[in-house]
């Protein structure tokens, strides 16, 4: 057996990965060293961070090195020399770190504005924004300024740097998370009002991550735990979803995708989002009942409701896109659903059709800032002009939805606001104006979970009752943003708006089939109130309006008559001209205009008849005068 063979016996060839490493190391340092300075600064920093690389222990090591690659293969001897080496070389390293804490101790003050520089965030001057504005940064470093800029504005008082403003600070932050995450900046500032900054980058964060999917299990065919024992057995990985939930299942992988397999098209269950679950809750309808799902599709929320009432009472879903309605008839069909009708219009004039309801459902359609997980393309197309366009269609959606139930029935009264969207102008905005303009009340939703609604905002300040709303966030509750209100109505008593200040309202009686701007119409009709014009003064009706109305035009047509009977000249005749020049206008078929004009200058006519007994008269009394003198 050779030597090279024997195990017993060590053989150096030549460095190894540790000597070539520190050769790496020290080549990479002497590009970057150009300076004596730079030289000591990047020396404190590796003696802190107890990687310290002295230049004579690198000489050291490279004699090393270059001695084993002469040596070759020798006897054991030089592995006692290493270890002698190696611990003189740790003795003279602890002596030169004695010697740098000494000098450390001599010098602290400029130790400690060395470390507090690095260490300290400051803003880009002018010069290096105008670099950042004509070259990309790369993500990591504007990553990290996020992080330090936040860190900043959470303890602005110590942290900060002398001379900046914090306006300075959020100016910075608006730019690099607008071009870290690709939002606009209208959308960046709606978020900053709503989450403090440091909960801010955690919603952001939680936005690029997709939501695990979920499944609901329709209990009309099948339990949940025979469900989760025949999708495991087709290789599905899945929990339950929460204690808050006992139909829920979420489904980490799978072998089989989730929506072809048996159990999925024999309607076991539905491939429903999180927080689709938390409106039916909150809902809670009974068995039954009749509930109206004022926009069903796809129809995950219908048949949740029905599943819940066990195919009992009967449910109306309806949805003013038809096309969308297609899916709902197949969901309905595929879970056997059998107490439901399908229906087609448009929700803000529902109450025309029908009313009487004991429980409605409005998932009202919104701008989805709170599904941006699944719509990226929210983050840049969404404005101002797109969430007050949204905040009215889901006030007059709510208050349609408030009409059309019934706050006489016995089990029910309840409508269930909820949106995809966590803005305060689609949310509490909305409830708080259905506050003001109908007989409802807010009550507790009745979920365990989720964080209260706002009762004031900026500008804005709200019924203090909107704190038993509720508010679910991606990062917080790992589901979509979600917003849910139940309001509960106690009076079929519509109030409306007063004519004048420091009068009381007045009531007009529900009525179901008549929608509200029809309501509207019939008090406009029904009024005794003198009309008001904008600058506050009253509508008094002159003798000129009054002769534009049909029944007063019978009025003074029998003053005339009257007038034209106690002159007593010439009467049929003015009949004649009235029989002979009707006939003609029909036959000339003018236009009113020139109707209103014939009819007018029918009266100078009179007018002069009158002026000229007058005339007469006095041309009588004027002789009788002459004969007496």
């Amino acid at each position: 057996m050779g030597r090279k063979l024997d195990p017993t016996n060590k053989v150096k060839r030549g460095p190894g990965k540790k000597a070539r490493k520190q050769k790496g190391a020290e080549v990479e340092l002497a590009k970057f060293i150009t300076d004596g300075k730079d030289l000591f600064r990047l020396s404190k920093i590796f003696f802190f961070s107890n990687q310290l690389l002295p230049i004579e222990r690198a000489a050291k090591k490279e004699k090393k090195q270059k001695k084993l690659m002469d040596l070759g293969s020798e006897d054991d001897d030089d592995d006692e020399e290493e270890e002698e080496e190696e611990e003189e070389e740790q003795e003279d390293d602890g002596d030169e770190k004695e010697e740098h804490q000494d000098e450390d101790m001599d010098e602290d003050g400029t130790l400690e504005t060395n470390t507090d520089d690095v260490d300290r965030f400051r803003l880009p001057d002018p010069e290096e924004s105008e670099k950042e504005g004509m070259l990309s940064l790369d993500l990591k470093t504007i990553h990290q300024r996020i992080k330090d800029n936040v860190d900043v504005l959470c303890n602005f008082s110590a942290k900060r740097e002398e001379g900046k403003a914090r306006g300075d600070y959020v100016s910075l932050l608006k730019k690099d998370l607008c071009t870290y995450y690709s939002y606009n900046s209208f959308l960046i500032d709606k978020l900053m009002e709503l989450f403090p900054l440091s909960e801010l980058v955690d919603f952001l964060e939680a936005n690029e991550i997709q939501r695990p999917v979920t499944i609901r299990t329709n209990t009309l065919k099948t339990r949940r735990r025979d469900l989760a024992q025949a999708l495991i057995n087709r290789g599905v990985n899945l929990d339950p979803i929460g204690k808050w939930s006992k139909v829920g299942l979420v489904i980490y992988d799978s072998s089989v995708p989730v929506g072809a397999t048996p159990e999925y098209l024999a309607g076991h269950y539905m491939l429903q989002g999180a927080s689709s679950f938390l409106p039916v809750m909150a809902l809670s309808p009974q068995e039954g009942e009749m509930v109206l799902d004022m926009s069903s599709a796809p129809g995950g929320k219908t048949t949740y409701i029905a599943q819940l009432m066990r195919n009992t009472g009967v449910i109306v879903a309806n949805d003013a896109n038809s096309e969308r309605l297609k899916s709902v008839v197949g969901n309905i069909h595929r879970l056997g659903v059998t107490n439901t009708v399908v229906c087609n219009y448009d929700g803000r004039q529902f109450p025309k059709v029908m009313g009487g309801f004991d429980r409605v459902l409005l998932d009202a359609p919104c701008s989805g800032t709170g599904v941006i997980a699944k719509d990226p393309a929210v983050k840049t197309s969404k404005d101002e002009a797109d969430i007050l366009r949204s905040a009215h269609l889901q006030k007059e959606l709510i208050l349609s939805a408030i009409d059309s139930v019934n706050a006489e029935s016995p089990s029910g009264g309840y409508v269930v606001y909820c949106t995809c969207s966590i803005t305060v102008e689609e949310n509490e905005w909305v409830v708080d104006y259905a506050l003001k303009k109908r007989n409802v009340k807010l009550v507790p939703t009745g979920l365990d979970f989720g964080k209260e609604g706002f009762t004031n905002f900026k500008q804005f300040r709200f019924h203090p009752s909107l704190k038993l709303t509720r508010r679910f966030y991606p990062h917080s509750h790992n589901m979509d943003g979600f917003f849910v209100a139940k309001l509960k109505k106690f009076s079929n008593v519509v109030p409306t708006v007063p004519a004048e200040k420091g009068e009381g309202f007045s009531y007009v009686s529900f009525v179901p089939g008549i929608s509200t701007v029809q309501r509207d119409q019939m008090e406009k009709r029904d009024g005794s109130k003198p009309k008001t014009k904008p600058n506050g003064t009253t509508f008094k009706p002159t003798e000129e309006n009054k002769s534009k109305s049909g029944p007063k035009k019978a009025k003074i047509a029998k003053m005339d008559g009257e007038g034209v009977k106690a002159a007593g000249v010439k009467k049929p005749t003015v009949k004649a001209d009235v029989k002979n020049e009707a006939p003609k206008s029909d036959k000339n078929e003018g236009s009113r205009f020139e109707k209103k004009q014939a009819k007018k200058r029918k009266k100078p006519t009179i007018v002069k008849k009158r002026l000229g007994k007058n005339k007469f008269q006095k041309l009588k009394t004027m002789l009788k005068k002459h004969e007496r003198e």
